[in-house]
């Protein structure tokens, strides 16, 4: 659950806020709508009424005796009453009918009969004419039309009025329908609202406004401040976080809204980070760092929000680890060795006190040729100060295990070899290997568990070999053998199985070179390094980053 926040401000629900504002928006947006439609209305009315007033005016116009008050001046008396009839039935404010020269003949006022109008006649050109009129009567919808004698010819005009009271009795009438239409929308817009509100809350867990901002400040502030990388996932695997830690750590650009197969090749990693691979602190390496990933399924309330995957930077810890584990097997070897000059004393200690000087001598000189008779012979060879102390501390270490490491007799390796950082963590990963299978099991009919190193120095190539008298790579192993952390035997002491191989590999592909395992018993581990101007002595290749190198200790086979 997220924890709650003090609310803050109007101390309102968020279901509540969003609520009010959306009746009151329908509310206004009703009210302007109501209005409009009212204008609009009044304005189709307005037209309606002229088209009826155009049309009672065409019927007056066609009346019989009106057309003959007109014509013979003696019955000019028929047109009043005749207008006066068509008003009542037609239900009409008034009809008017006037001459060419505009003198009224019939009118609602009867003093105003026989009296001019003030505006000039509008059907002079045989057309009925619509308007809104401000007469003596008032606002009235208005429509004339010309008046013609039996032959057709305009003798005057015939102008009909509906007041506006009866235009506005009309639009009070059809108001309360369209209120009603109005309410209606205004209910069901309220009852969405409120579903809206709703859906919204249950969507945002019951937080507030000020709970989900505080949240998303909160947010921001543990992505981007902890030292640890945090990559999220939405239901679909799609990338929706990724905070500034693990851009550093991983090879993200524009990772957001694409899955881990859109921004990462192939491997371990995209593995981890998709949930293929499952377990806590998977350690994977790239060819900057050794990281740890742990991926989290994420739910709230029984639905399923996607996952989480924190990533740490372990290239410092496993380093040091491994290199305080290589001390440790130094210490070691140097007990051992101490208990061994013991035991020489004891022996030398032992023939002086008999008197066999001769003896004594002879078993001095030979006891002290020992040690410098290894070192002499590897220098005849190796030419690296740095490749020399290498073996031969590998060769003490194994030989208080049990284990013979010889260097062949064609091994050569110049002063300043191409690729010489590699080639130390090449050479004490796959000797530490060697090993661990030699002391496992000697399966070759050796008398001695025994390690070969050959190391061969050319024109064109740097070549490692490295042989052991062990039970060899299973063959189910040999397509996983060099993936990050596969180990078939369990940690070592501080010293973490499965990154050896991994580590190796990476470095030949990096510097361009080839490696190459044997199937059966007794492995032979060969790494084959181009020395030509396309692969990096000793460094960065173009457009990529070094890979890390670490302390070399700790076998990482069975």
């Amino acid at each position: 659950m997220f924890p709650r926040r003090p609310r803050t401000g109007q101390g309102r629900r968020l279901s509540t806020r969003i609520l009010a504002s959306q009746v009151a928006i329908l509310a206004v947006t009703s009210v302007i709508g109501f209005v409009l439609f009212a204008w609009v209305q009044r304005g189709q009315l307005d037209n309606e009424y002229e088209q009826r007033a155009m049309s009672i005016a065409q019927v007056a116009a066609a009346d019989p005796q009106i057309v003959q008050g007109m014509v013979a001046p003696g019955d000019r008396a028929l047109v009043q009453p005749a207008a006066e009839r068509i008003a009542e039935a037609a239900v009409a404010s008034y009809v008017v009918v006037v001459d060419l020269n505009g003198v009224r003949y019939s009118h609602p006022h009867p003093d105003l009969i026989g009296q001019r109008i003030s505006e000039p006649l509008v059907v002079l050109d045989g057309q009925p004419h619509g308007g809104i009129d401000q007469g003596v009567t008032g606002r009235s919808a208005n429509g004339k039309a010309p008046l013609r004698d039996p032959s057709g010819k305009v003798i005057g005009e015939v102008s009909v009025g509906i007041t506006e009271s009866k235009v506005a009795g009309q639009l009070w009438h059809e108001l309360p329908t369209f209120a009603l239409y109005a309410g209606i929308a205004l209910c069901l817009g309220c009852a969405a609202s409120y579903a809206l509100a709703r859906r919204l809350k249950r969507s945002t867990f019951g937080l507030e406004l000020e709970e989900i901002a505080g949240l998303l400040t909160d947010r921001e502030a543990m992505l981007h401040g902890i030292r640890e990388g945090v990559i999220a996932f939405d239901p679909a695997g799609r990338i929706t976080v990724v905070n500034d830690e693990a851009r550093r750590l991983l090879p993200f650009d524009a990772a957001l809204g694409l899955r881990p197969e859109d921004v990462l090749p192939e491997g371990r990693l995209r593995d981890a980070l998709d949930g293929t691979l499952t377990g806590h602190d998977l350690t994977v390496l790239t060819d900057r760092y050794c990281l740890v990933v742990n991926r989290m399924p994420v739910g709230l309330h029984g639905r399923e929000l996607g996952a989480v995957v924190t990533v740490r930077d372990r290239t410092e810890m496993v380093g040091l680890l491994r290199e305080l584990d290589s001390v440790r097997g130094l210490t070691d070897a140097l007990r051992a060795q101490q208990h061994e000059f013991a035991n020489r004393m004891h022996i030398l200690a032992g023939l002086l006190d008999l008197g066999e000087h001769d003896a004594a001598f002879e078993y001095a000189v030979e006891s002290a040729g020992v040690e410098p008779a290894l070192t002499e012979s590897v220098r005849q060879r190796i030419g690296n100060p740095l490749m020399v102390g290498l073996i031969v501390a590998k060769s003490t270490v194994a030989a208080e295990r049990g284990v013979r490491i010889t260097l062949t007799e064609e091994s050569r390796l110049g002063e300043q070899p191409a690729h010489l950082h590699g080639l130390l963590t090449i050479v004490g990963n796959l000797l530490d290997n060697a090993v661990d299978a030699a002391v496992s099991g000697t399966t070759t009919g050796a008398a001695q568990a025994e390690v070969r190193l050959s190391l061969l120095e050319t024109g064109t190539a740097v070549t490692v070999q490295v042989a052991d008298s062990g039970p060899g790579v299973p063959d189910d192993a040999m397509e996983s053998i060099f993936q990050d952390g596969w180990s078939t035997r369990p940690d070592r002491g501080t010293a973490r199985r499965g990154l050896g191989l991994a580590l190796v590999h990476r470095l030949v592909r990096h510097r361009g070179g080839t490696i190459t395992v044997s199937s059966g018993a007794g492995a032979v581990f060969t790494v084959t390094l181009p020395l030509s101007d396309t692969a990096p002595a000793d460094g960065d290749r173009p457009g990529q980053a070094a890979p890390f190198e670490l302390a070399t200790s700790g076998g990482d086979r069975w």
